[in-house]
């Protein structure tokens, strides 16, 4: 029998000159899709401590102004697993990204929302999904 249980995952928007940073994923979930930098909230850790934490152990880059974006519901049905993801905002403070855990990233490279790759992985596009969902509801509501 396998263990249901939920995941927490911390998504950090790093931000720098208008664009933020994606890496391309490897040798796990949605491995060939691009994602944020991030991982798993650790227990009683903070949000922002987490997203500090995996930027530095993945990029090499620090950040700062660190706060909430959003939050998506991702439900991997292949692989059979649940995650909550806390969507974070961040200023680029200092350092150019870095493959610091190649097992687990291939590359990084810089993104807008109008220049986004087919591959996102599952939160990128329920996040950006989701946003275009809230953005089309709130005109429907405009207009009546």
């Amino acid at each position: 029998m396998t263990e249901k249980n939920v995941r927490v995952g911390v998504g950090v928007f790093v931000i720098r000159e208008g664009k933020f940073l994606m890496g391309l994923r490897k040798g796990s979930l949605d491995a060939g899709k691009w994602g944020l930098p991030g991982g798993h909230l650790e227990w009683k850790e903070e949000w922002d401590v987490c997203g500090c934490r995996e930027i530095t152990e993945e990029s090499g880059c620090k950040i700062a102004n660190i706060r909430f974006l959003s939050v998506t519901n991702d439900i991997f049905k292949e692989e059979n697993k649940h995650y909550v993801t806390l969507f974070l905002t961040s200023d680029w403070v200092s350092g150019e990204p870095e493959v610091k855990e190649p097992d687990k990233c291939e590359k990084w490279d810089w993104f807008t929302f109008t220049d986004l790759p087919d591959n996102l992985s599952l939160p990128i596009k329920n996040l950006v999904e989701g946003r275009k969902h809230s953005h089309e509801l709130m005109s429907e509501r405009r207009s009546n």
